[in-house]
C-alpha cells in the first residue's frame, strides 16, 4: 500500500520534465538580455551578420533563382540588393525607421527587376521593431512602405492573381505587428511590476525608519519618566538622611534603606527598557518579561515614594475613573513627571497639591501644584520631560498647561485635560 501511494503521489513525467525545462529556458534568457544590456553593439554585429550571410549564402548557391520572376537579372545587382537589403539591420533597433526607409529603394528595385530575393522579408524584422519600440501611428507608413514593392512586383511580374502576392505580405506584416506589440505590452508591464516593486521596497524602508524612529522616541521618554523621577526621589532621600544623620540615626537609616529600595527599583525597569533593544540570542532565544504599564491604582506607591523623599503630597479625586488604559498611563506620567519636577527644582519647605476629577463620560483633569520657587526650567535649557508630557497628551486629543501659580500664589502648576473619548 505504501509503493502504490508513493506511485500515485509522484508527479507524472510531464510534469516532472516540464518545470525544469521552464526554468532553463528562463535561465538562458535572462543571461542572453544581460548580455545585450552589456555588450549591445556586440549583439547588434552578431545580428546583422547572421542574416548578412544569410543573405550572400541565396546569392552565391543561387538559391534566389528559385523564386525570382527574372532569371537574367545581372549577378552584381542581385549581390548590390542583397547587401542593401540586410546590411542596414545593424542600425534596426535604434533607429528602425530610417532603417526601413533606407532598405525601401532597394526593395523597390527588387520588386521592379522580378529579382525577388527573399532578403526583402527582412523589412518584416524592421517592421517588428518599429511596432515594438515607436508610437502605434508609424505603423500605418511602414506597413504601405512594405506593401508597395509587393504590389508593383504583383503588377509587372504577374503570376497568377494579385492578391496571391499582396495577401500573404499583408498577413506577414500583421503578424510581425502583432508580435511586436505583445512583447512591447509584457515588456511595460514588467517594467511597470518593477516600478511597483521599487516604490514598495522605499515605502517599506521609509516606514521602517519612521516606526524605528517613533520607537526610539517611545524608549527615550519611557526611560526619562522612569529613570528621572527616580533619580530624583534618591537624590531627596540623601539629602533627607544627610541631614538627619547628626540628629537621627534611626531617621538616617531609614533614609538610607529607601534610597536601596528605590534604585533597585530603578535598575529594574531600566534592564526591562534596554531588554527591548538588545537582540536576542539565537542559539537560546529567551522569554521577555511582561510587566504591565502603571495604572491609576500605582499612583499611592508613587506619591508614597515622594512623600518619602521629603516632598508632602496632598491628593483629591472627585469621580470615579472611568478611562482607558492607556489614558490613564498619561495620568500617571504626567503626575509623576510634575512631582520629579517639584523634587528638583522646587526648594527645600515645598508641598504639593494634586487633583483628580473624572466624569462620566470618560473625561479627565488632573492639576498638579506646588509652593516651590521656581519651575522646571530654571536656566532656561529646555529638557525631555515637559516635551514627553506634551507628547503623551496630544496623543488623545489633550491641552496640556505649565507655567507659574497665578500672583500672589508662590509655585508651579501643571494641568492636564483629556476630553471625552470618542468611540472608533
Amino acid at each position: 500500500m505504501d509503493l502504490v501511494a508513493e506511485e500515485e503521489a509522484r508527479p507524472a513525467p510531464e510534469e516532472r520534465e516540464t518545470e525544469p525545462l521552464t526554468e532553463h529556458i528562463q535561465r538562458v534568457t535572462r543571461r542572453a538580455r544581460a548580455f545585450d544590456q552589456r555588450h549591445p553593439l556586440l549583439w547588434d554585429l552578431h545580428l546583422a551578420g547572421f542574416w548578412v550571410t544569410a543573405a550572400l549564402i541565396d546569392y552565391f548557391g543561387d538559391g534566389w533563382r528559385n523564386v525570382t520572376r527574372a532569371p537574367g537579372t545581372p549577378g552584381w545587382l542581385v549581390l548590390t540588393l542583397s547587401l542593401a537589403l540586410s546590411v542596414p539591420l545593424f542600425r534596426r533597433r535604434t533607429h528602425p525607421r530610417a532603417v526601413l526607409l533606407a532598405i525601401a529603394p532597394a526593395a523597390l528595385v527588387n520588386a521592379w527587376t522580378g529579382a525577388l530575393l527573399q532578403a526583402a522579408l527582412l523589412q518584416l524584422l524592421v517592421v517588428f521593431h518599429i511596432a515594438l519600440r515607436r508610437p502605434p501611428r508609424n505603423l500605418w507608413w511602414a506597413t504601405a512602405v512594405v506593401i508597395i514593392p509587393v504590389a508593383v512586383a504583383a503588377v509587372r511580374h504577374p503570376q497568377g492573381s494579385a492578391d496571391q502576392d499582396v495577401v500573404p505580405m499583408l498577413m506577414s506584416v500583421a503578424v510581425a505587428t502583432a508580435i511586436g506589440i505583445t512583447v512591447r505590452t509584457r515588456r511595460d508591464h514588467t517594467e511597470a511590476l518593477e516600478d511597483r516593486a521599487r516604490r514598495l521596497e522605499i515605502e517599506r524602508d521609509q516606514q521602517a525608519r519612521l516606526s524605528a524612529a517613533a520607537e526610539r522616541a517611545r524608549i527615550a521618554r519611557e526611560m526619562h519618566d522612569i529613570i528621572g523621577h527616580n533619580l530624583s526621589v534618591i537624590t531627596g532621600l540623601a539629602d533627607g538622611g544627610r541631614y538627619a544623620a547628626t540628629k537621627s540615626p534611626e531617621r538616617a537609616a531609614q533614609a538610607l534603606a529607601a534610597i536601596s529600595t528605590t534604585s533597585r527599583q530603578a535598575l529594574t525597569e531600566l534592564r526591562r527598557l534596554l531588554d527591548v533593544l538588545r537582540e536576542e540570542d539565537k542559539q537560546a532565544p529567551q522569554e521577555p518579561e511582561l510587566t504591565p504599564q502603571p495604572t491609576l491604582t500605582d499612583l499611592d506607591h508613587l506619591i508614597d515614594g515622594v512623600r518619602a523623599a521629603g516632598l508632602p503630597v496632598h491628593t483629591t479625586v472627585q469621580g470615579t475613573p472611568t478611562i482607558t488604559p492607556g489614558r490613564q498611563l498619561t495620568v500617571y506620567r504626567v503626575i509623576q513627571e510634575a512631582l520629579t519636577n517639584t523634587l528638583k527644582h522646587a526648594g527645600p519647605g515645598a508641598t504639593s497639591q494634586i487633583h483628580l476629577s473624572y466624569d462620566d463620560t470618560g473625561a479627565a483633569t488632573v492639576t498638579v501644584t506646588d509652593t516651590g520657587r521656581g519651575g522646571p526650567e530654571p536656566n532656561g535649557t529646555a529638557g525631555r520631560g515637559l516635551p514627553g508630557m506634551r507628547e503623551r497628551t496630544a496623543l488623545y486629543g489633550g491641552t496640556l498647561e505649565t507655567g507659574p501659580r497665578p500672583r500672589p500664589e508662590q509655585g508651579w502648576r501643571v494641568r492636564l485635560h483629556l476630553p471625552e473619548e470618542t468611540p472608533q
